[in-house]
């Protein structure tokens, strides 16, 4: 029976909320606390108790700590996270979390992750959070953890950089790297802090309604504040999956790899392939349109050399696109090349059933592709743009980073 999660975000989501709603819902205090212990910082002691927020009963756990001068950058709490005495699955969550937490400052701040000192974000408050809510999500052996749509907020939030615009810039990245959809909502608040943004993306493994499910607990976390507009709470809801779900539910977050989004069976879509042979363009123009062309939803494109009359060298552009999108697409060939027509031929395209995956290399995400057919993995590949990002936050070569996470794609079973 796999065993679901899926996380209510109508109010956002923050590291308080998250080890709330765990607690409320089974998770033993005793062992987040041991967790966080085994990680080595000045003292950060959990303590829980019952409110209510907008009339709605929740558990409010409250991070104690003693006030410290101590500035961490990502590669202080990396070594801490990997030398502390954690279980491989709190430490793998722990790990991912900061990482993109570093990731989504570094890039708020046009700086490199190393050069980022966490302040408010990396103090023993958000240590405590983050290692917490893994050793809970870890001790209550769940296989998935999906959410609902994440409200962010409006207004503005003051932060140790000076006032800033809701959502927060990193809250932001991490939310658009995990692929979550977002609302601002009804408060004129930060709902989604940076450490709420930077669990969802490093748990949660798909976006949506609430999944088909036998409910089994249900823990409500509170945040600070009680609100007006709603209950300012986060909710887990914990269940056994059923129907067409339980077969499309991913590996244990104890794995080495957790499944971000599946397709389970190879299918048969009608497209469209468009055309078009241009001579008289400049070729330092290429990259920028066929990256617009992708970006406005195009399935493939691509370039072929050719040889046209009068001996021109030439290039036919080719696009795959889905019907309901040929004339934006046909629009924007138009407008961003040199051509004056376009050839159009219908097409059925077969794509084998895709998922996923995200294995970790020196603590640094790293998405794996694979495709099946008949429920079997035929092709896996790292996604590039995670690799060589990864090697440049780890001061590596590519080539070390890609052949290690194909390494630990094999591991966890993706390599065919």
């Amino acid at each position: 029976m796999t065993r679901l999660a899926w996380l209510h975000c109508l109010a956002g989501a923050s590291g308080d909320m998250f080890l709330g709603a765990l607690v409320d819902a089974g998770a033993p205090v005793e062992s987040m606390q041991a967790a966080i212990d085994a990680v080595g910082v000045e003292p950060a002691l959990l303590s829980v108790g019952t409110v209510e927020r907008a009339g709605l009963p929740a558990t409010r756990v409250e991070v104690g700590v003693a006030p410290s001068d101590v500035v961490r950058t990502w590669a202080n709490l990396r070594s801490l996270l990997e030398d502390a005495d954690l279980d491989d699955a709190v430490r793998r969550t722990a790990l991912d979390a900061f990482a993109r937490l570093a990731g989504a400052e570094a890039q708020a701040h046009r700086i490199s992750p190393e050069q980022v000192h966490f302040h408010e974000v990396g103090a023993l408050d958000a240590v405590a959070d983050v290692v917490g809510s893994a050793a809970g999500l870890h001790a209550l052996a769940l296989d998935r953890v999906t959410a609902s749509t994440v409200t962010v907020g409006s207004g503005m939030v003051r932060s140790a950089h000076g006032l800033l615009p809701v959502p927060a810039p990193a809250v932001l990245n991490l939310l658009a790297d995990a692929g979550a959809p977002v609302q601002s909502g009804p408060a004129a608040y930060e709902m989604c802090t940076p450490t709420g943004a930077a669990l969802l993306a490093a748990t949660v493994t798909g976006w949506g309604d609430l999944p088909p499910m036998r409910v089994t607990a249900v823990g409500t976390g509170a945040g600070d504040r009680d609100l007006d507009e709603l209950p300012n709470v986060l909710r887990i809801i914990v269940g056994d999956a059923v129907g067409p779900d339980e077969r499309r539910a991913g590996p244990p977050l104890d794995a080495a790899v957790v499944v971000e989004a599946v397709v389970v069976e190879a299918v048969v879509v009608e497209a469209v392939v468009i055309e078009a042979n241009v001579d008289d363009l400049d070729p330092r123009l290429w990259p920028a349109v066929l990256a617009r062309l992708l970006a406005a939803g195009a399935a493939d494109a691509w370039l072929t050399p050719i040889l046209m009359k009068k001996g021109r060298p030439a290039h036919t552009l080719g696009v795959l696109v889905a019907p309901e999108k040929v004339a934006a697409v046909r629009r924007l060939i138009v407008t961003e090349t040199s051509t004056i027509g376009v050839r159009e031929t219908p097409v059925t395209k077969w794509a084998l059933g895709r998922d996923v995956s995200t294995v970790t290399v020196g603590g640094e995400p790293v998405r794996i592709k694979t495709a099946s057919l008949d429920g079997a993995v035929v092709n896996a590949a790292p996604e590039y743009d995670d690799v060589a990002a990864a090697a440049q936050r780890l001061g590596r070569p590519v080539k070390s980073v890609l052949a290690a996470a194909m390494a630990a794609a094999a591991a966890a079973g993706l390599v065919p």
